[in-house]
This record gives structure tokens, C-alpha cells and sequence, in this order.
């Protein structure tokens, strides 16, 4: 290939690859959006219209980073939404990992699918999402 047509196949390709990672469904937010936002609201903010029926304040997520020091705690958000360690205490919130679990064998009831991976990957998405709504 000449240097030019070179050039015009890379550019192409990276054109094509933009159009791509830009059509990428975010499952985190569409994960938030339908698990998560009817009690902390879409914002983030605490404001869901299930948040009235729940017995405590439910806390701002766009603020769980300036509360760790500045840092978003991952860790920390992974157990929250597994179901891990002691949550909330009362334990309103829905244990998401046990919710994944079953989504897992039910999206895929005749094949063989690492469940463990499956939750994994997607409360590690929902924590990106989270990530992104921290108030700069």
C-alpha cells in the first residue's frame, strides 16, 4: 500500500472505531437508571420517588468521594451493592449481587455462565457510573 492510501485505511479505522465506542451502551447508568434512581433519584441526590417510603435519608452519591477524603471509595461502594459487610444497617437496599445471580442464570438458562464473573462486571459498572456522577 502507498503511504496515502495507508493513511486514508488508519483513518478509516479510527473513525469507525469512535462511532463504535460511542454507540457502547453504558450498563452502569442503564443498570442505575432501573435498580437505582427510584429511591437515590436519577441525579444522584437522594431524591428518588421511592426515597418518602424508606425509613432513613438515603445519602448523596455525588458526594461519596469528597466524604472518603477526595477519593471515590470503590471498594467500599462494590460492597454496598454486593450486599457485602454491613451495608446500611437495616439493609432498605436490595442486595444486587444476589439480584445479578439470579439475572445471570435467567438471561442465560442453556449455557454454561460464570456467575460470579457476570455479577462482577456488572456492579464494577455501576461503581464506574457512580464514579462519574461525583460532583467536581
Amino acid at each position: 500500500m502507498r503511504p496515502r492510501q495507508l493513511l486514508t485505511a488508519a483513518l478509516m479505522c479510527a473513525t469507525a472505531a469512535a462511532a463504535l465506542a460511542q454507540g457502547k451502551p453504558d450498563v452502569g447508568k442503564r443498570d442505575y437508571e432501573a435498580k437505582c434512581a427510584v429511591c437515590h433519584g436519577l441525579d444522584g441526590k437522594g431524591g428518588g420517588p421511592y426515597a418518602a417510603n424508606l425509613k432513613g435519608t438515603l445519602p448523596d452519591l455525588t458526594t461519596m468521594a469528597r466524604r472518603s477524603g477526595g477519593a471515590f471509595p470503590t471498594a467500599r461502594a462494590t460492597e454496598i451493592i454486593e450486599g457485602a459487610g454491613k451495608g446500611h444497617g437495616t439493609r432498605e437496599m436490595p442486595v444486587w449481587g444476589l439480584d445479578y445471580t439470579v439475572q445471570a442464570g435467567e438471561m442465560l438458562p442453556d449455557m454454561p455462565v460464570n456467575q460470579a464473573q457476570f455479577v462482577r462486571s456488572r456492579i464494577k459498572a455501576l461503581v464506574a457510573y457512580l464514579e462519574k456522577l461525583q460532583s467536581k
